[in-house]
């Protein structure tokens, strides 16, 4: 169509790399004219630009270490990856995607649709590719930012996008530099390497590793999971759309957007809901259904009981799976649950001291979710560090703002809702609650916007008490939870988090 090929000749705009000089000025909105910059240009860092640009603002410069926009969705291109929220809920609100061919969209899909709307929105003249920023310094109302190409730009506003899920968490395993054969994180799958008819390890059992399971037993020599925990599997109905269900989304926009509605409420309130509150109905009928999926297909009693979890469902990150059992069922598939002593030259010893001899080792062992902007050094007030600010752990007011750090925001920032809503629907709201903090600069009614202290100790205090009240606290070891093991994450019903959200509370901010 006409649209697809405007859409591949934009397209090919995005490897480039233009100077901030390329970007076009910005005009004047009310009382003072803004420069932003923005960190990122995965799903937020897109979805920033496009909503500063409708607030009339466009002197914005979108960096992005990579040479092409999409996060997390462009870094993990393992076999079977795919989003674990459904579709049309995993998109933004003001542009929707009729053409998902599923449920719940392979990554791939996911990607398609989030460089479709770089282009589509605008965002592409705004985009400094393959530069990563490595320094930000606060000084009189302007931040100075430096790349790691010695690119130096200044700005009124900086908005953070850079992710949770972006710093691959490596195990400390012995000898791990010993191994003959290919060994890489799930994060960065290496392409080149052969996989179809070897023997290939997979260390651990999260979402990662499950999708992977399911993706590549069928196609090697020999599968062997290594599984220190058990996880819960929710099943997943992941219907195919059809041709004619696509066509009806596209020609009648009503029916995605009832779609997108249903889908929205039923994810808060059988799910998003339900894990804020460790004593829900909605809670026991979840583990209940994850218990009933694990004996309907796990036969083999032995094999059920190393698969069966001794916590609450819910209480790690829930895994969705379609095809989970059945994979690990298969003859060439070996559930390992003996502990990993060291790795070798030829594979994988545990410590029953038996060999398990590999090709492939992949290290599907999550991420560091504490970095968040780091390693970039930032610099706010009176030459505070943001290491320093955090020296006990990553904190913000309402995951958005950081004491000290004047006119820095954040999307999906620390202790925000990562675990339990469409962090695309919470990254819309925080970005229309920074704008309203935004529209002060550019009215002139404040010169310098940051979080109180007293507001952000008043709300972790909060936060931490209402965390008591969740699943995530009844018993288990989860990437939820900080080194204190409280739970960094959003613990009320997705309706407060909307109340939160509508209307900045300005006696929380210095401005």
């Amino acid at each position: 169509s006409t649209r697809a090929s405007r859409s591949a000749s934009c397209w090919s705009a995005l490897n480039v790399r233009p100077m901030a000089d390329a970007v076009p000025d910005s005009r004047l909105v009310g009382d003072r004219s803004l420069r932003v910059g923005v960190i990122g240009a995965g799903m937020a860092g897109i979805l920033a630009v496009i909503k500063l640009r409708e607030a009339g603002i466009t002197d914005i410069v979108c960096f992005e270490k990579a040479d092409r926009v999409g996060g997390t969705w462009r870094e993990n291109t393992y076999p079977g990856i795919g989003c674990d929220v459904p579709s049309h809920v995993y998109s933004y609100s003001f542009a929707p995607n009729p053409d998902f061919t599923r449920m719940f969209s392979p990554g791939h899909e996911i990607q398609a649709y989030l460089e479709r709307v770089a282009v589509d929105h605008g965002v592409v003249p705004h985009l400094r590719l393959g530069d990563e920023v490595v320094s930000a310094i606060y000084d009189r109302g302007v931040w100075h930012l430096e790349t790691a190409r010695g690119h130096r730009a200044d700005f009124d506003v900086v908005i953070a996008a850079s992710g949770v899920l972006h710093h691959p968490r490596m195990p400390e395993i012995d000898g791990v530099d010993e191994f003959e054969g290919a060994m890489f994180h799930s994060a960065r799958w290496d392409q080149d390497v052969p996989i179809d008819g070897r023997r290939v390890g997979v260390i651990g059992t999260g979402s990662t590793a499950v999708q992977i399971t399911g993706a590549l037993v069928d196609r090697v020599e020999h599968f062997s999971l290594f599984q220190r925990t058990p996880q819960w599997i929710m099943p997943m109905d992941n219907k195919l759309f059809s041709d004619d269900q696509r066509a009806t989304f596209r020609n009648e926009p009503h029916r995605l957007r009832e779609l997108r509605d249903f889908l929205e409420s039923a994810f808060a309130e059988n799910f998003a809901d339900a894990v804020v509150d460790a004593k829900s109905e909605r809670l026991e009928q979840i583990e209940d259904t994850c218990r009933a999926n694990l004996y309907q297909h796990v036969t083999d009693p032995e094999l059920r009981r190393r698969l069966e979890p001794d916590y609450r469902a819910a209480c790690k990150r829930l895994v969705v799976s379609a095809d989970f059992y059945d994979a690990i069922q298969k003859p060439n598939a070996e559930l390992v649950t003996a502990a990993i002593s060291r790795i070798e030259r030829r594979g994988i010893r545990t410590d029953t001291g038996r060999l398990h001899e590999l090709d492939v080792i992949v290290l599907a062992t999550g991420f560091e979710v504490d970095r968040f902007m780091r390693p970039t050094v930032i610099t706010g007030l009176d030459g505070r560090t943001l290491e320093e600010a955090w020296a006990d752990g990553p904190t913000a007011y309402l995951s958005v703002s950081i004491p000290e750090f004047p006119n820095l925001f954040m999307l999906n920032g620390p202790n925000g809702p990562v675990g339990n809503f469409s962090l695309i629907q919470v990254a819309e709201l925080q970005m229309d609650y920074i704008l309203q903090l935004v529209r002060r600069l550019q009215a002139g009614l404040s010169t310098e916007i940051h979080a109180t202290e007293a507001a952000m100790r008043e709300h972790e205090a909060r936060r931490i008490e209402a965390a008591q009240a969740t699943v995530w606290v009844t018993g288990c070891n989860s990437w939820y939870l900080d080194a204190r093991g409280v739970p960094a994450a959003w613990p009320w019903p997705f309706r407060r988090f909307r109340e939160v959200m509508a209307e900045p509370d300005l006696d929380a901010y210095h401005h």
